[in-house]
């Protein structure tokens, strides 16, 4: 909920090249509406039309500026393709669903650029998960012949990718666990900030082992895979019942907890279902938290390296994947993987929304 990414990027050759870049910060105002939306049990349909409505123009307002910045006309670029912002993911429900918001008629209308979006909700309909949808993406771009990978990306949520040197054998990934999103919301709350820059008030605390082991008491962490997550479940609600019995502990301490807990869970999952992994890579915004990154280091027993090493930079890895699903649609391949949502089976995501004929 940080800001709308956007990245330019050419599929022709063999080579994935990204021409440019571009971020736009989503306002205070709107992202307090947005976790209302995510979290509050009433909310109104008005209110979900007022966000719908500027989740688009944001994100139409980000492809401008990144057209205009790398000098090209809307004419150059085929397709958009829009992940959109969560709002709700219940794929384990009697009515299974997930919502984006970000309305893509009024993208493809702003931009006059065919735009590609609602990727989530046809892997659900084939009785998937819905998510992580960035494996598929993962597996074409960073698969080694030479070197068993493992892909994790840390944004608000983590998720990982297992990537095999055999062609033939599954990809495997699910959600490990809440990302960033319990370390951001303690920061703001106690510090009035967005977010633990570098891991800085997080490296100046102490885990408290008693407090860690309740975190990790979740039946989310032991769950088989295909599973997925988000902020229905790991939210601010949910670590202030698991505080209650640690009042003690001081705010310093509860941060430095909070990034063990996402560093122990994602190696956890990894020794787990992916004991043979030679290589982990880390993507997503936190790879730039020096702690976390410190921790995982030292928790796992594999080499741990940042994306940009392999050639995307973390900031960017997800926003490629989302233009890759977008070509994916358009040249009627599918986006899914079975082998990571849980679907009965592989299929095309998302709705096509054409540009105007006229121009």
């Amino acid at each position: 909920m940080d800001a709308i990414d956007a990245v330019l990027v050419d599929f022709s050759s063999s080579k994935t090249n990204i021409i440019n870049t571009a971020s736009n910060p989503i306002g205070n105002n709107l992202k307090r509406l947005l976790l209302k939306l995510n979290l509050e049990p009433s909310i109104t349909l008005s209110e979900i039309a007022d966000a719908d409505y500027r989740i688009a123009m944001l994100s139409a307002d980000t492809v401008h500026h990144l057209i205009t910045a790398s000098n090209i006309t809307t004419q150059e670029v085929i397709a958009i393709g829009s992940h959109g912002q969560t709002i709700y993911h219940q794929p384990k429900t009697n009515h299974p669903s997930s919502m984006q918001i970000g309305d893509p008629n009024l993208i493809a209308e702003h931009t006059q650029i065919t735009t590609v979006a609602d990727f989530r909700r046809r892997d659900i309909a084939c009785g998937g998960e819905g998510a992580p949808l960035a494996p598929a993406f993962h597996h074409y771009f960073f698969r080694s012949k030479e070197e068993k990978r493992t892909i994790v990306n840390i944004g608000g949520m983590a998720n990982i990718t297992v990537l095999s040197t055999d062609l033939n054998t599954q990809v495997k990934g699910f959600d490990t666990g809440p990302g960033n999103v319990l370390m951001d919301y303690w920061c703001q709350l106690q510090k009035n900030k967005p977010y633990d820059n570098n891991g800085d008030w997080a490296a100046s605390g102490e885990t408290d082992k008693n407090l860690l082991k309740s975190l990790l008491d979740d039946p989310y962490y032991t769950a088989p895979p295909p599973k997925s997550t988000g902020r229905e479940r790991f939210n601010g609600n949910w670590l202030k019942k698991k505080l209650q019995a640690y009042s003690s502990v001081a705010p310093l301490d509860v941060q430095a907890t909070l990034c063990e807990l996402t560093a122990q869970s994602i190696t956890d999952a990894i020794k787990l279902y992916a004991p043979q992994t030679q290589q982990m890579i880390i993507c997503g915004g936190g790879a730039h938290n020096k702690t976390l990154m410190v921790k995982l280091n030292e928790l796992s027993p594999y080499p741990v390296a940042s994306s940009e090493t392999f050639g995307i930079h973390p900031n960017w890895v997800e926003a490629v994947a989302f233009a890759w699903l977008a070509q994916q649609t358009l040249n009627h391949q599918p986006g899914n993987l079975p082998s990571v949502t849980g679907a009965n089976h592989s299929t095309l995501l998302g709705g096509i929304y054409y540009k105007s004929k006229a121009t």
